[in-house]
């Protein structure tokens, strides 16, 4: 397939080149700095890759960018940049829709925030204590339900170099809900008790960055089971349900 990854450069986005390169597709890094590019990847990865150096948030070059691609990966930008986070989003989505050649298959960075708590009706961004900063994630993803691309949108909570000593590959991946399992009685709780006891797990949501790449790469098929959804993704940890 070809892969547009834009970001290219940032810890999620230089994973999927170097991964997608390895799975033999055929990947676009649109990027700041080439350099950094080659520092990170080496000769063997960056000469497999081509390159566009422009600016994420001019239109025309987000266009012409996209032209021919199978998938985009929006993995440029984080939450803690508030405004600009939103635009970047926004210029390279309204690309995507405009863009009579491109396919519409996109993945986009969320946060653990954006999904829903089994039986509660609730998402971990409804609930008191979270940091405004996350909040950032749930207008990019308004924003992704307001078109008819064929749209995932990647929903970890705290990304690790290394996955945990007790993961033993047992990924557990869900489709719009946090991968936590909780008891039934979970939605007698007040908002504030519900918050307690999900900040009091939130490092079994830890998870490698090598796990997310793989899940998304594993799932860049048009019309597949992650369409319009949210996916959440953690390891299985026996023992653990409260």
């Amino acid at each position: 397939m070809r892969i547009i990854v834009f970001g290219a450069t940032g810890n999620t986005g230089k994973r999927i080149l170097a991964a997608g390169v390895e799975k033999g597709h055929e990947m676009t890094a649109y990027v700041r700095s080439p350099e950094k590019l080659h520092e990170q990847q080496g000769e063997r990865i960056a000469e497999q890759v081509k390159m566009v150096a422009k600016d994420i948030l001019d239109p025309h070059s987000v266009y012409e960018a996209l032209t021919h691609q199978d998938v985009a990966v929006i993995a440029a930008g984080n939450a803690g940049q508030g405004e600009a986070f939103i635009r970047i989003v926004d210029n390279i989505v309204t690309q995507c829709v405009d863009h009579p050649h491109f396919s519409g298959r996109i993945w986009v960075m969320g946060g653990a925030g954006l999904l829903e708590i089994a039986d509660t009706g609730l998402t971990g961004n409804d609930l008191p204590g979270l940091p405004p900063v996350f909040l950032i994630h749930q207008r990019n993803l308004d924003r992704l339900r307001q078109t008819q691309l064929d749209w995932s949108i990647m929903c970890p909570s705290t990304m690790t170099e290394t996955p945990a000593a007790y993961a033993f590959d047992r990924l557990n991946i869900t489709v719009d809900r946090i991968p936590l399992s909780f008891s039934e009685s979970v939605k007698d709780l007040s908002e504030e008790e519900l918050a307690g006891q999900l900040f009091s797990r939130i490092q079994e949501l830890d998870v490698a960055y090598e796990d997310v790449v793989a899940c998304m790469l594993n799932h860049l098929e048009a019309d597949g089971p992650f369409k319009g959804k949210r996916v959440g993704i953690a390891y299985r940890r026996e023992g653990m349900d409260v």
